[in-house]
């Protein structure tokens, strides 16, 4: 075991969790009401369902209004288009998110448009992309915000940091650089084009490896006292937990590297918890900005 500290993510969800339910019950005290959030599933993929289970028992273990529609897999994007635009008239409803992936007929991207960007709690719309490359007041995709979240409560200011981003994809590599750039950090973004990528990653104080590539990140790629953000989850077999069977691991390989880092996160039980949490946080968000609410100190 390496020497690093381990940024315990499911810690501090469930902390994160805890002040949000005692923030919408003071929501719920101040105007008589509280958040609502809509989660949409379409088909039968397990894993989305298992997302969609821990999304709606989360949400009202935290005292807001849990609105869940599961659909067909055959269902039509004309259909599912219409659900979003009940969705998006109903006033209970602050925060709208449609579980992805999408089945193969049904053009994911037209779908996430159509959803207000007020109640784009998934921080997807290119509104909110937009606010959020400019500066502007934005909803933000949950997995980066809760990566920034960790971050801050490890390392108090990150200005004039050097952070180096592994990957760049519009759910967590680009609004991920997007949210380091808005903390004053110096911020390089990586990818699988990147000519001397061990080396771009060494000069890093904050790592953040978001690349789905299991244990790519290696430890001599890693400055030492550094700060690594692992969010990839990626299943690969286990042959040492017996025949068939798998793990867990992150984008980054964690023995070599926590010997190295002055932090990192583990796999699972880091970024992961953060992101449900996160988006708990945007749907009360959501909601003071919609109802012309006060935002509660989270």
């Amino acid at each position: 075991m390496g020497t690093a500290e381990i940024i315990d993510g499911k810690a501090f969800a469930a902390g994160l969790r805890e002040r949000i339910g005692a923030a919408v019950g003071g929501l719920k005290a101040k105007y008589g009401t509280v958040p609502g959030l809509a989660v949409v599933l379409v088909g039968e993929d397990p894993a989305s369902q298992v997302y969609v289970r821990n999304k709606g028992k989360q949400t009202l273990e935290s005292g807001m209004a849990s609105f869940e529609h599961k659909l067909d897999a055959s269902t039509s994007e004309e259909t599912l288009l219409k659900l979003i635009a009940d969705l998006n008239a109903d006033p209970a409803v602050d925060g709208i998110l449609v579980q992805l992936p999408l089945p193969d007929h049904i053009d994911s991207q037209k779908v996430l448009d159509a959803i207000d960007p007020e109640k784009d709690v998934d921080g997807f719309h290119v509104v909110n992309a937009g606010r959020l490359a400019t500066g502007g007041d934005a909803l933000v995709p949950c997995t980066p915000l809760g990566c920034l979240l960790l971050l801050r409560d490890r390392l108090g200011s990150l200005s004039g940091k050097h952070a180096v981003v592994v990957g760049r994809s519009n759910i967590v590599g680009k609004p991920m650089a997007a949210l380091l750039l808005r903390e004053s950090c110096t911020v390089t973004v990586t990818h699988s084009r990147t000519a001397d990528l061990p080396g771009e990653c060494r000069r890093a104080d904050i790592l953040v490896a978001a690349v789905g590539r299991p244990e790519m990140v290696k430890g001599d790629w890693i400055k030492p006292g550094a700060t690594v953000i692992d969010v990839g989850i990626n299943r690969v077999d286990a042959p040492e937990k017996g025949d068939g069977k798998t793990k867990l691991v992150g984008d980054v390989d964690f023995a070599s590297a926590s010997d190295v880092a002055g932090a990192i996160t583990p796999v699972p039980g880091g970024v992961g918890p953060m992101t449900i949490a996160c988006l708990l946080r945007n749907t009360v968000e959501a909601a003071c900005r919609r109802r012309g609410w006060e935002m509660p100190e989270l």
